[in-house]
């Protein structure tokens, strides 16, 4: 089975983890959740890049018996745009969010100092070493000194072409993921935020179906559309949700 201390062993990988998923099923995001909290309890955590679609599972968690306690991790790469930053600020205050920051070893400026701008050499090992040092790495720190067993996150299934395959419960680098929203549409995380009065991302009212980095987001257009505008279309995932060891398959 699972332990709420020590990531996933043998069984948990076939029989074990197939039963849980089976539970999960048919259980609603905000069930995930409270079962998460309740059967890992201070081994539960959630990440959240303060996107466009990153309320509706904030204020999912602040609606929890107890979410309150829930670290929040959010991978600060150092180049978000200022419109993320404020927003974060606005979740927050709104949803009494448990922030727990997350960044680099290695500054912005140290990094380009010493390895360019990554971001724009269009070479997949460049970019590989780029998402490694701002998005990975910071993650595991954080999910290590917090002694997480298993994280949610609001990936949904319509997004990529890897989380197609994903399931609600999956094992990533030797930790459990909770994926609460991964069945929901576009519609329904429209209708969620207007049911519940949550403020959109500044710069969804500029065409942006997805945020990241500012160098590497782009509002929608007739040539591509939601994570297709990363990176220029080059990288749809920035290695956090994508299953091996760390730096592996980014």
């Amino acid at each position: 089975m699972i332990s709420a201390a020590g990531g996933v062993d043998s069984e948990a990988k076939d029989a074990g983890l197939e039963a849980l998923r089976a539970q999960l099923k048919s259980m609603e995001p905000l069930q995930c959740l409270q079962w998460a909290l309740n059967r890992f309890g201070s081994g539960f955590a959630m990440t959240t890049s303060f996107g466009i679609q990153s309320s509706v599972l904030l204020h999912m968690l602040s609606r929890l018996s107890g979410g309150e306690a829930v670290p929040v991790i959010w991978v600060d790469t150092g180049y978000l745009p200022a419109e993320t930053y404020r927003y974060a600020e606005t979740l927050c205050a709104r949803l009494g969010t448990r922030l727990v920051v997350s960044q680099s070893a290695m500054s912005p400026a140290r990094m380009e100092a010493l390895h360019g701008r990554l971001w724009e050499t269009n070479r997949e090992e460049d970019l590989d070493l780029y998402l490694r040092l701002r998005k990975v790495e910071p993650l595991e720190e954080a999910l290590n000194g917090l002694k997480v067993s298993c994280w949610a996150s609001g990936v949904r299934r319509g997004q990529t072409e890897l989380r197609k395959t994903m399931t609600v419960l999956d094992p990533i680098r030797d930790r459990l993921s909770l994926r609460p929203l991964l069945g929901w549409t576009k519609r329904d995380v429209f209708y969620y935020m207007q049911e519940h009065d949550l403020p959109q991302h500044p710069l969804f009212d500029q065409g942006y179906s997805t945020v990241g980095d500012w160098h590497s987001s782009a509002p929608d257009s007739l040539e591509s559309e939601g994570r297709g505008t990363r990176f220029g279309g080059q990288r749809q995932e920035c290695g956090i949700h994508v299953p091996g060891v760390m730096g592996d398959g980014i």
